[in-house]
């Protein structure tokens, strides 16, 4: 995409001041050599895009966190916001401290998120984690798929993948980089604030629309993260079959950004082998032990 920008536009002085300045952007607002490639065994998936260095993550972060905040306030006010102490909201805690540490496996940066879990009163069929760690989970997921703590795991840590492997900062980087780059240049040059306005990410975050890529690698991330944790993988099979009961009418995958159920479930049987092993050494069993498969009925 940048070169296309390049190929198409005059080389004006401007301009060699703004190429400069995209190319350098990762430099200037994040110093961190961090490339996400992974823990080196269970799953593997590939480097994530340099391209989202061009969002400063510190700012899409503290955007999160304001627009978490907001979502939050607005729940409280309609009674939409369970209270922690609801045995759901729990029950979802401690799933989350489970999977917390092998977090920072796929992202250093983990370690200093202020983690946060929610429960919104809403018959969505949706879970999601912001940047930074905020995660929200609607009832109707919990209540209408039934999920066991496995397949709350499943989808809890496809969630945090999104976080750990920055889909959201890639997205918009790639979505944005015309007018990111002549924002970070108006800075440069001394623009003022109206110039820094569209580094405002906060509004964006709740409608962001991850590729099928992106949902491929957090299935797979995140299933990754919950056998480190002692969930049983398997169950990812499980959860699909009832999000594709749940979804009847949904359309063809090669209309949708999402990859279909049954790509999922394929995708997610093919790296069973990878991560098996991790979810029998925490659980303290071996491959020959471990309890009948769960997505068996």
């Amino acid at each position: 995409m940048f070169r296309s920008i390049v190929m198409h536009m005059r080389a004006t002085p401007f301009l060699v001041a703004l190429c400069t300045t995209l190319s350098l952007a990762g430099c200037v607002t994040g110093q961190t050599s961090n490339r996400l490639s992974g823990p080196g065994d269970g799953v593997v998936v590939g480097e994530s895009s340099e391209l989202r260095r061009l969002v400063p993550a510190a700012q899409l972060e503290r955007s999160a966190a304001q627009q978490y905040e907001s979502l939050k306030k607005q729940a409280s006010r309609k009674n939409a916001l369970l209270p922690e102490s609801d045995p759901q909201v729990q029950r979802l805690l401690l799933i989350a401290q489970r999977l917390r540490p092998f977090a920072e496996k796929w992202n250093p940066d983990a370690a200093r998120w202020r983690w946060e879990v929610i429960v919104l009163r809403s018959d969505q069929v949706n879970a999601f984690c912001m940047p930074g760690g905020k995660i929200a989970f609607y009832t109707g997921i919990l209540e209408k798929l039934k999920l066991s703590d496995d397949e709350a795991a499943m989808v809890m840590g496809h969630e945090m993948a999104h976080a750990l492997r920055e889909h959201a900062r890639d997205r918009m980087a790639k979505g944005q980089l015309t007018d990111l780059g002549a924002t970070i240049l108006s800075s440069a040059l001394g623009l003022g604030e109206a110039g820094r306005q569209a580094l405002g990410y906060g509004s964006q975050l709740l409608t962001l629309k991850f590729s099928r890529d992106d949902e491929t690698e957090a299935d797979l991330v995140g299933m990754d993260i919950a056998a480190r944790a002692g969930f049983d993988p398997r169950t990812g099979i499980s959860l699909w079959r009832k999000m594709q009961a749940s979804s009847k009418g949904a359309p063809p995958e090669w209309l949708s950004t999402h990859p279909a159920g049954s790509s999922r479930i394929d995708e997610i049987s093919r790296n069973l082998p990878r991560v098996m092993p991790l979810y029998a050494s925490a659980i303290g069993r071996t491959l020959e032990t471990v309890p009948p498969d769960p997505s068996i009925h």
